[in-house]
């Protein structure tokens, strides 16, 4: 009889199993002998850090799904992860987008130590999440835009850094500044994919593992320690590359494109503490044993930002 007790964290669950038993019952039960004992010092170690945390941070999450979380199911696990790495406890305060687009609502993201802005589709709560990045920006608070939350920090820096007022993304309607738009063409596996504005939408999007390129001189290479790296797509949608001359200008860079140097797959802020934003999902490759480099950094610039309150 191999008990299935209720833990605290799903990581403690491979050493409840072994101290029950249930491996050596399933060895035997397929008559496999001769087995060294396993070794459990990763788990141990994760379990410790969860169980034993040396202190704590706050991130809000802005986005546009929290009512229903499952939805952020892998960033969720992925800022435990960065917390994992930084030997504290990550408390999400999940905070609907639109809450922004209405006035005196600013006081929801006081004493968070971290403005995290997700992935998503359609324009509902748009508005919010780019108030979000400029709070971000502007209180100097650890910002982490990923997907859908860099174009907004696109959005945010274009309009008031680099006096684009009309800026905006090609996904909500005409105008001015595009400086967001769908992704006509894109290199896979060496042969080019097309898309127009006449294309269905299903089956069209930028999906998969993709290489992308990083300056050697950028914070992202420091937290990478690497040149290039592969990560996880899923988006219709791109930065304008038009326009990467006057971002520049006003401070915002794209230390990390497509090896062909055509699309742009991370954003920075250099002045700031920790103001990154990524067009692919780290949240993907994270694992409790093995924290994702982004969330591990943005987790620690947290605690940095913690102590200065």
């Amino acid at each position: 009889m191999i008990p299935a007790l209720d833990v605290e964290s799903i990581y403690e669950v491979p050493l409840r199993y072994h101290q029950a038993g249930l491996d050596r019952q399933i060895l035997q039960a397929f008559g496999i002998s001769g087995v060294p004992e396993p070794d459990l010092g990763v788990w141990e170690d994760i379990t410790a850090r969860l169980m034993a945390p040396e202190g704590e941070v706050k991130i809000a999450v802005v986005g546009k799904y929290t009512g229903l979380k499952d939805a952020y199911k892998s960033l969720d696990e992925a800022l435990v992860h960065g917390g994992i790495a930084n030997k504290v406890q990550v408390d999400i305060e999940w905070i609907e987008s639109e809450t922004f687009e209405q006035e005196g609502r600013l006081h929801y993201l006081e004493g968070v130590n971290g403005i995290l802005v997700p992935g998503g589709f359609g324009e509902r709560g748009i508005e919010g999440k780019i108030a979000a990045a400029r709070i971000a920006r502007e209180r100097r608070i650890p910002y982490f835009g990923i997907c859908l939350g860099m174009q907004m920090a696109v959005i945010e820096t274009a309009r008031n850094m680099a006096d684009l007022p009309d800026s905006g993304s090609t996904e909500f309607g005409e105008c001015e500044n595009a400086v967001v738009g769908l992704m006509t063409e894109w290199e896979r596996e060496g042969r080019k994919e097309f898309r127009d504005e006449t294309s269905d939408a299903g089956g069209t999007m930028r999906l998969g593992a993709y290489d992308c390129v990083i300056s050697p001189t950028s914070k992202v290479f420091g937290i990478y320690g690497q040149e290039r790296i592969r990560e996880r797509h899923r988006h219709r949608y791109e930065i304008n590359l038009a326009y990467e001359n006057v971002l520049a200008k006003s401070g915002v860079i794209f230390p990390g494109k497509s090896p062909d140097g055509f699309l742009p797959e991370i954003l920075e802020v250099p002045d700031h503490p920790w103001f990154i934003g990524v067009q692919f999902h780290p949240e993907l490759r994270s694992k409790p044993f093995d924290p994702h480099p982004l969330f591990a950094s943005f987790i620690e610039a947290a605690v940095a930002q913690s102590r200065l309150v």
